[in-house]
Formats: structure tokens, sequence, C-alpha cells
């Protein structure tokens, strides 16, 4: 019996030692650092304030626009079709309506410099300035245009024939240097259509003999 007693006191020790031992230790808790959450606060303000910023103020190009907007409204009262001197031209999908009035020799093509809207190529740039310099006319006429449709390319070569034809509205007498430059002749070219069973237009797959 007194073995029995002892074994008992024994394993209720062992089993308050081992609850002891399991009871979770106490949690310690530091203040958190508020340094991170300010830091997080005065970035997203300062790119709130970037935004801001870029939506008020319009870019140059944009008050470019703007201006050359108001400025073609100041010298075309009553839009294109109310002026006298107009000419349409046409090349592959463009489209131009051009309007001549008496100035210095610009060009302004959808409400934008031409040398901008044609991207300084020099070639399309010689194009809308040709039929003007055939008749010597480089700083006497301003130009107007209103293009759409196709690439640069084709529209400047729309400008071409519409200032062309504006021109024989100056007056009948420009019709023969005009025309001896050939700028007068619609180019209906236009790329040809796919064939069915080829690659492009002409354009065949390899031929295989076996």
């Amino acid at each position: 019996m007194a073995i029995s007693m002892s074994s008992l006191t024994s394993s209720l020790a062992s089993l308050s030692f081992s609850s002891q031992i399991s009871q979770k230790p106490p949690s310690i808790s530091f203040p958190q650092s508020k340094k991170p959450l300010l830091r997080s606060i005065a970035v997203a303000a300062r790119r709130l304030a970037i935004v801001a910023s870029a939506v008020a103020a319009p870019s140059p190009v944009d008050l470019e626009t703007t201006n050359l907007k108001k400025y073609v409204k100041s010298r075309l009262p009553g839009g294109f079709a109310a002026q006298n001197i107009i000419g349409t031209g046409r090349r592959k999908c463009a489209i131009a309506r051009v309007v001549l009035q008496e100035g210095t020799g610009k060009i302004i093509i959808n409400y934008r410099d031409a040398k901008e809207y044609l991207q300084g190529n020099p070639l399309w740039i010689q194009y809308i300035k040709f039929p003007l310099a055939t008749l010597g006319y480089e700083s006497s006429y301003d130009v107007f245009v209103k293009a759409h449709g196709g690439g640069l390319s084709g529209q400047a070569q729309a400008i071409s024939l519409g200032i062309s034809r504006a021109l024989l509205k100056v007056s009948e007498s420009h019709r023969a240097p005009l025309r001896k430059e050939g700028l007068l002749t619609r180019d209906s070219r236009v790329v040809e259509r796919k064939k069915v069973g080829l690659k492009k237009a002409r354009k065949a797959p390899q031929y295989s003999k076996r």
C-alpha cells in the first residue's frame, strides 16, 4: 500500500510539472513604429501631387494645337466649305480639302504645322510645296488643310492635288504650267487585292514538283 501511495504521489508531481511546462509564455507586445506608416502616406501624397500637376498643366503640344485651332477659325469664318479658293485632292484612301488664302506661306494640316504633321519627311514636304513653287507662290498664300484616311504619304500627295486644283480657281492661266508638271492628274494607282491561292496580289507559293 505504501508503494502504491508513493507511486501515486510521483505521478501527480510529474503531471503538475508537465502542465506548468505546457502553459504558453506571456506574449510581449512592443509598440509599433509609426515611421513606415508616415513614409507611405508621404509617398502617396507626392504621387497624387504629381498626377494633379500633370492633369492641370496641359502639354506645350496641346497648347500649340489649341492656339492653331483658334487661328484657323479666325482666318476661315464659316469653316472650310464657306471659302472661295478651295480644292479637294485624293490619293489611295486619303482625302484632303485645301483652302488657299493670301498670306506668308504658312501650311497648316489638321490644326498642326505641316512640318510637324508630316514628321519632318523632306519628300512629303516637297509634295505639298511643289505646286506653289511651280508658280512662284511659296510666300504668297497660306494653306489650310483637312486631311483624313490613308497614311501620311497618301495624304501628302492628296494635298498636292488639292493645292493644284485650288490654284486653278485663283486663275485659269495656271492650268498650263501645272499640267506640264503633271500636278493636275489624279493618280489612280491603289494596292492590288490579294488573290485566292496566292500569298499576295501576284506572289505565288514556291512550286514543288513532288
